[in-house]
């Protein structure tokens, strides 16, 4: 595997800590998490969905968090002991599973649902008006007219 050393961008840049991070938390990977299988969609403009495989979980057994920028769900089945059933061949999996995704700035989630043995977590990026392009009028060389105020002018003599 490939090492990268990003030390040189820490001395020239300031404020991108947290990218720096991340891009080494992801090159310094070692073994990428494979279960559950996922799908990462664009549904609008500003509008995402994540959808992960969880055959064979319920509600109780899946919790979604979101804290800073990451979003974890994680899913833990729990045995039922009234539920006594000799398995000759298992091919579901039924381990847990932890799966964390990075969010960008301004990503909120809006909301999960659990059908057919997917989980559907919806995500949108709200960015705040402050944040946003706005246009900038560029002035003309010419001096620029002192509105006038009404009222009575008086003239010098």
């Amino acid at each position: 595997m490939r090492q990268f050393d990003l030390a040189p961008l820490y001395r020239s840049t300031v404020g991108f800590d947290r990218l720096f991070s991340a891009l080494d938390q992801f090159v310094s990977a070692d073994s990428v998490p494979s279960y559950p299988p996922y799908n990462i969609e664009r549904t609008g403009e500003n509008a995402y969905r994540i959808t992960v495989a969880v055959a064979g979980f319920t509600e109780a057994d899946l919790s979604i968090e979101v804290k800073e920028n990451a979003l974890t769900l994680k899913g833990e089945r729990k045995a039922d002991p009234a539920k006594r059933v000799e398995v000759l061949h298992q091919g579901i999996a039924a381990r847990g599973f932890e799966r964390r995704f990075q969010l960008a700035d301004y990503v909120q989630v809006t909301g999960a649902a659990l059908e057919n043995g997917l989980l559907h977590v919806d995500l949108v990026r709200e960015i705040p008006e402050a944040k946003k392009a706005r246009q900038i009028q560029i002035a003309t060389g010419r001096p620029v007219e002192a509105p006038a105020i009404e009222g009575q002018v008086q003239q010098a003599a």
